[in-house]
């Protein structure tokens, strides 16, 4: 009889607990990822514990495409073991959630809506932001350096952690040049703002090299004004490997 030893996928379970989700709460997000995107899935916290104890040692692409969304991770960067080529992920084996009635289904990509993104987006790209600080009168820039996932017409664009003090991600629709969406920043709690949450919309233009998109966010100041200025994504890198990702995690100003 031959003992097959799991691996926890601490890797996972630490970016999780990084976004501060319980189990529960990261399984509702895959599933609200899945519906953004237009690949339904049933994840719950069966499955994400399955994932993090290992049993699991990769997830079917459905559920990789809204792990990505949800982290803002490249797969790789998740803990999961590579699934060779012309394979399918471990879940025919136990490692799957057969409790959930759905789970032995996979779902098709929609077919319905035509393809309208010719170019990828995906990479490490340098974010700039401008804006004016009405309690101190001076206007002042915001940088980051962000890894930008792309599934279809949808970016994700996560900060990484040593770029700046503070946190950014992004959640856009590309349309031809037009690059639509929301952002959400988490301040430096020891900043001027004291860890305050801001949120708003942005709107892009892509330029023909698909290698700079440049335009304007709207959003909330600290006297809840309404707020614009100028937003700019220059692209730095096409690889979103962990050896790219550690060059590019250090101070973007």
């Amino acid at each position: 009889m031959v003992t097959v030893m799991t691996v926890p996928n601490t890797a996972l379970r630490a970016v999780r607990t990084g976004m501060r989700m319980s189990q529960d709460d990261f399984a509702r997000a895959l599933q609200a990822a899945g519906h953004r995107v237009g690949e339904p899935n049933d994840a719950n916290k069966r499955l994400v514990q399955r994932w993090e104890s290992g049993a699991i040692a990769a997830p079917r692409p459905v559920y990789a495409r809204a792990l990505e969304v949800v982290t803002g991770l490249p797969i790789s960067l998740l803990g999961f073991a590579a699934v060779p080529d012309g394979h399918v992920a471990d879940d025919q084996h136990g490692g799957h959630d057969l409790t959930s009635p759905m789970s032995s289904l996979a779902t098709p990509t929609p077919t319905s809506r035509p393809a309208t993104v010719h170019t990828s987006y995906e990479g490490v790209w340098l974010s700039r932001y401008q804006y004016y600080s009405s309690g101190r009168g001076e206007s002042f820039a915001g940088q980051h350096f962000v890894v930008v996932l792309q599934h279809g017409d949808r970016l994700t664009a996560r900060s990484l952690p040593g770029s700046a003090a503070s946190s950014l991600s992004l959640d856009l629709t590309v349309d031809g040049a037009v690059v639509t969406g929301t952002w959400v920043e988490q301040t430096d709690s020891a900043g001027y703002y004291r860890g305050a949450r801001y949120h708003g919309a942005i709107q892009l233009l892509a330029e023909p090299t698909g290698r700079r998109m440049a335009g304007k966010w709207v959003g909330f100041g600290k006297d809840m004004d309404i707020n614009t200025g100028p937003w700019e994504l220059v692209f730095r890198d096409a690889s979103t490997s962990k050896a790219t990702l550690d060059r590019y995690n250090t101070s973007a100003a």
